[in-house]
């Protein structure tokens, strides 16, 4: 059976508990990421994972609460090689195959970093007693811009997207399916409740969708456009017809005990299935 790890459940604003998004998922002996927010590559150590063991990384859309630690996981995946690990494929809408040139290119911000280490002695000797030979080759990642429909195939597994409403036309946003003999995962992304992503989530094992407050309170305070909150997650999950509902992407104020309690109830009255109020650094079993 497939397992999700939370490693971000939160949003861009940060709290002890919870600081954006960023989840892994293992599924037919592979590894794979979707989406790459705050201390993503600290956090995915912590429930045991590698950052060589991850082959694939898929953005829903490149706010920086979904992929400011990017630079991190490119750089940390690629030093720690040994030269043998398969090729980094990356997918995300537009700007991911840019973000990628300007990060870890031959001009990009961080090429002295990785000049300095394939060119020094002392990095040199270090990369050989981890395993390495001679000459060390510069990182590689093989970064794609995608849109709606059929993402990515694996051994195991395949990945479609769909559109999600979030901020366009400022950034274009995807939901992402994931389907596999072991379970089928749906990770909205940040969206308002909408049809593309219900008609992507349908029957889907578990949905993990982003419930940033009490919707009573966005549609006061004018957060409820391109959001959702509590009863518009329960809206897409009963529609959609998924098993689990797991709500992520959790603001400080629905964070706290009694908008907590009363969030999960108003919830419930809408979706018959199970919820989990995720937590970061929780395993989960599809």
């Amino acid at each position: 059976m497939a397992q999700v790890f939370v490693l971000g459940a939160g949003t861009p604003t940060p709290t002890p508990h919870r600081f954006g998004s960023a989840f892994a998922v293992q599924v037919g002996g592979e590894y794979l990421m979707f989406d790459c927010g705050p201390a993503a590559t600290h956090k995915l150590v912590k429930m045991g994972i590698f950052p060589t063991q991850v082959d694939y990384l898929f953005f829903t859309h490149h706010h920086f609460d979904h992929d400011v630690d990017y630079p991190c996981f490119l750089l940390c995946r690629w030093d720690q090689s040994v030269g043998k690990e398969q090729t980094l494929q990356v997918f995300g809408p537009t700007l991911t195959q840019t973000l990628t040139e300007r990060i870890i290119g031959e001009q990009g911000v961080f090429a002295h970093d990785w000049k300095a280490r394939v060119n020094h002695p002392l990095s040199q000797r270090v990369f050989v007693n981890r395993g390495g030979t001679l000459p060390r080759k510069p990182p590689h990642v093989l970064a794609k811009d995608v849109g709606p429909g059929p993402v990515h195939r694996g051994r195991e597994w395949a990945v479609s997207a769909a559109p999600a409403e979030h901020v366009q036309p400022y950034l274009d946003s995807l939901a992402y399916r994931l389907d596999s003999t072991e379970g089928s995962i749906v990770f909205t992304g940040d969206t308002q409740p909408c049809r593309s992503v219900v008609d992507l989530a349908r029957g889907a094992d578990m949905m993990l969708c982003m419930c940033w407050d009490d919707q009573e309170r966005m549609q006061a305070n004018g957060e409820a456009p391109g959001q959702c909150g509590t009863t518009g997650a329960a809206q897409m999950a009963q529609e959609a017809g998924v098993k689990k509902l797991v709500l992520v992407h959790i603001g400080p104020h629905l964070s706290t005990h009694g908008p907590m309690e009363k969030g999960i109830g108003d919830v419930r009255r809408i979706y018959s299935g199970e919820i989990i109020f995720a937590d970061e650094l929780l395993a989960l079993r599809v």
